[in-house]
């Protein structure tokens, strides 16, 4: 770790140290890059909504509404397959091994993990679309944006590590 990083650590109370270091670990970093894939899908899909998809929206106020609700959903699935292929694959082999018949039942799992994902992550996706929409009378859009999904997060990865994505077996 370096030095800088060390000495910030220091100063600050023991259980804030404890979080940023886990925040730093491996699979922060994993989530941390699905999560830079989102955005940029993300963004495409916002662009793309607003300037062309729904254009017959006149007022770009309102199309943005549409365009941002479309980007977010598609974003949420890519993230949610990613995560859960890359992410978090030691929890899914765990849990799919844990099933009483091989096999059986992994669509529903995928639908209920799918299911908890968007529910887990939906503070986030409304802190993210309001945020957005706030931000966006002060600075263009896609930077609004941007801030947005920092914001959004550290709570979405909290929430689908200690709820989504737990581990199921002891």
């Amino acid at each position: 770790m370096p030095l800088l990083l060390q000495n910030l650590l220091q100063n600050l109370p023991q259980q804030l140290q404890k979080l940023l270091l886990w925040l730093m670990g491996f699979r922060y970093i994993k989530f941390g890059l699905v999560g830079a894939s989102g955005t940029v899908v993300n963004m495409a899909v916002l662009y793309v909504g607003q300037e062309w998809m729904f254009s017959v929206i006149t007022q770009p106020r309102d199309r943005l509404y549409a365009s941002l609700a479309l980007a977010i959903a598609v974003a949420t699935l890519n993230n949610f397959t990613w995560n859960r292929l890359w992410t978090w694959a030691d929890r899914k082999r765990a849990l799919a091994d844990a099933l009483p018949v091989p096999g059986v039942g992994r669509k529903r799992q995928i639908l209920q993990q799918l299911g908890q994902y968007a529910l887990a992550s939906w503070a986030g996706i409304g802190l993210q679309y309001g945020l957005t929409l706030w931000l966006a009378h002060y600075v263009h859009y896609l930077i609004a944006n941007v801030c947005a999904i920092l914001v959004a997060s550290i709570s979405n990865f909290l929430a689908n590590d200690r709820w989504t994505f737990r581990s199921k077996t002891r």
